[in-house]
């Protein structure tokens, strides 16, 4: 039987279409999602809702929006009253790159006015502390210092609630040593992982990402958005071969994508040192690690304006675009499960399938460690729907 012509047009990379149309109904976008060759699904993995919303704007009312989807997931209250919050941003790369000399927060990093709006409506629940954190790009100095140079106001942010507070995680920073965060059960690269203290000095874990893909792993989004928790004292290029080096100048190429070297002898070594270099395979085992490890309760995606291709500007290709939306959710692997099919892609492909060409799909390595589920049809989507949100990344 021939397929019908929206199925050609959801599995057919175009350039400049955006799928959000009405005659597409939910049963034939998953349909459309799930005719690519996929694992079985795990069918006892966790589950939680997801809100989707247009946001034309970072001129737009981002607060009464977000204010809206937190609501729609069952309030916030009852996660942040009198708690520590710690939101993990994106700033990957240093403040100096530029994707056509515009503003890092319009293209690759999260937009304050996002994290502000968070703040404000955590703090109005009655959150104790709310603290920004970011292993900032290749230093140890304040996180404060690099959000400026990226043109950030951060006196409005620490205004946004009481006891706002920031941290470069990228070494000790203000705490007096690393914590050790195991992975439950078997762990695909490293049996935990030495972070920053802010990582487990909290009771609430926000991964706060943004809407683009990655060249290692395909998408980064809440789940990508945590392989920057791994300070570049301990795993980095220049990190110490026995003790952490407290002054990191470069990234974690060496350890992380290529595994050409072990992280300082301070921490838990990796199990299988020397068997693969390939960083499609171990980025994604490392970033689904960290998710089991080190449990994200929100996430929250910028979608507003991104870009496509890579991400950053250090990847050659990548092109400004503005889907124009904001995602958050309750679980790290359906929200990125959600975000992943409103980008025009399955979140069950497997490698050699767009997004994931050449890399495993991290969130089918998160699924199996039982973080979440993958499976759009038993995930609940608060808000605007998926078909109505779909803007094709793939050009």
């Amino acid at each position: 039987m021939p397929r019908p012509r929206w199925f050609l047009l959801c599995l057919v990379p175009c350039a400049n279409i955006n799928l959000g149309v009405t005659s597409m109904t939910r049963r034939e976008l998953l349909a459309a999602l799930a005719a690519i060759p996929l694992l079985k699904a795990a069918p006892e993995a966790p589950i939680a809702p997801v809100s989707i919303a247009k946001c034309g704007s970072y001129g737009d009312d981002i607060t009464a929006k977000l204010k809206l989807m937190f609501d729609q997931l069952g309030g916030i209250e009852h996660l942040v009253r009198n708690k520590t919050v710690t939101i993990k941003v994106n700033m990957t790369g240093g403040p100096e790159n530029r994707v056509q000399g515009r503003a890092p927060a319009l293209t690759h990093y999260t937009h304050p006015k996002l994290l502000g709006a968070a703040a404000y409506l955590m703090g109005r629940a009655g959150a104790k502390r709310i603290r920004f954190v970011e292993s900032a790009w290749a230093t140890a100095g304040p996180l404060e210092d690099v959000m400026q140079a990226s043109g950030w106001d951060v006196r409005t942010l620490e205004s946004a609630a009481a006891h706002v507070e920031f941290e470069n995680t990228n070494a000790l920073g203000k705490g007096k040593s690393y914590s050790r965060l195991k992975v439950p059960g078997s762990a695909y690269m490293y049996p935990a992982y030495d972070l920053n203290h802010s990582y487990e000095d909290t009771d609430v874990y926000v991964s706060m990402a943004k809407l683009k893909n990655h060249a290692t792993c395909g998408v980064t989004l809440a789940l990508k958005n945590c392989f920057g928790t791994i300070p570049a004292s301990i795993y980095g290029d220049d990190a110490g071969a026995d003790e952490p080096n407290e002054k990191p100048t470069t990234g974690r190429g060496a350890v992380g994508h290529t595994g050409k070297r072990q992280p300082s002898k301070s921490a838990p070594q990796e199990l299988h040192f020397g068997a693969n270099h390939d960083p499609g395979y171990r980025v994604p085992r490392i970033v689904a690690d960290l998710a089991a490890a080190r449990p994200i309760h929100l996430s929250i995606i910028d979608g507003v304006e991104t870009i496509a291709g890579g991400e950053g500007p250090w990847i050659k290709g990548v092109r400004t675009v503005k889907p124009g939306l904001l995602l958050a959710g309750l679980n790290p692997v359906c929200t990125d499960a959600v975000a992943a099919a409103a980008m025009g892609y399955s979140p069950r492909a497997t490698r050699g399938t767009a997004p994931f060409e050449t890399c495993d799909n991290t969130l089918l390595l998160a699924e199996a460690h039982g973080v979440g589920s993958t499976d759009l049809q038993r995930i609940g989507v608060r808000g605007v729907p998926i078909e109505q949100a779909i803007y094709r990344f793939q050009a």
